[in-house]
């Protein structure tokens, strides 16, 4: 696997691979919904409003398999957002980006600023070192996790605000000496979440980078089998990807539901 151009400021490390593709990832979101929503018609709606509206009525439909669609209605921008975010950052890595070769250790910096981990890898004896400045946000823990705890905040925000009772009463269920256990529930959902998603895409990049790699050092049949895997993979990767933002967003959903539920509710 190649390395990520990490900077250093201050005791502060930024990925800007990270950066750069969640950046991307946002304005692709925002573009789409945008260009979908610009010239609305009931009448003779375009491919992307057609698109658009199916994913509003798909996400209308997560919610409702979770709860009460009237408590669960405010949560559709935060569903949206969730689904369109993270399916286009699963797929932002698929296109193959060759990475790029490192071999002077003047020319590793970004704007002033040294890449460390180039740096590093060239002190150490190394000819070169590969960086890669193109992934799939979702493929770094940082980024899944920080999704995970986006909810993990927001669910247990409206516990305390919405339903206090039932929110501080459930954690001592079904007998007060649970607390521990239903306490280490609480975290281990929000490590699951995140990591689930981190875990499935990150997987799919290594193999992707492994067969790209494969593909450029052999020759005849042995490249023109690893480009069908490649292929063939990047298929595969494709539906995983929609599968995860399915999953990850209609989890949030059911978490949300559960900080709203009231002991009349069962």
């Amino acid at each position: 696997m190649h390395e990520a151009p990490i900077v250093q400021i201050g005791n502060l490390k930024f990925d800007l691979a990270l950066i750069l593709t969640v950046i991307v990832s946002g304005i692709i979101v925002f573009a789409l919904a945008k260009l979908a929503t610009r010239n609305l018609s009931v009448e003779n709606p375009g491919k992307l409003q057609n698109f658009m509206e199916w994913v509003v009525e798909f996400v209308q439909g997560l919610i409702s398999s979770t709860m009460d669609y009237k408590k669960g209605a405010p949560f559709l921008s935060l569903g949206l957002t969730l689904i369109m975010f993270i399916f286009v950052s699963n797929l932002l890595g698929l296109p193959l980006v060759i990475p790029f070769k490192y071999t002077d250790p003047a020319a590793a910096n970004f704007f002033g600023f040294p890449l460390t981990t180039v740096l590093d890898g060239l002190n150490s004896g190394k000819e070169y070192v590969e960086v890669g400045w193109w992934k799939s946000p979702t493929a770094d823990a940082a980024s899944a996790m920080g999704l995970a705890l986006i909810v993990f905040v927001l669910v247990h925000f409206l516990g305390i605000v919405k339903n206090p009772k039932h929110y501080f009463g459930h954690y001592f269920k079904p007998f007060f000496f649970f607390f521990p256990i239903n306490l280490i529930e609480q975290f281990s959902k929000l490590l699951t979440h995140g990591m689930r998603l981190f875990g499935n895409i990150f997987a799919g990049e290594v193999l992707i980078s492994v067969l790209l790699k494969m593909s450029t050092l052999w020759f005849g049949a042995g490249a023109i089998a690893s480009v069908l895997g490649l292929i063939v993979w990047q298929g595969f990767s494709l539906f995983v990807g929609t599968i995860q933002a399915f999953v990850f967003t209609i989890l949030a959903m059911v978490y949300i539901s559960q900080s709203l539920e009231t002991d009349e509710d069962h």
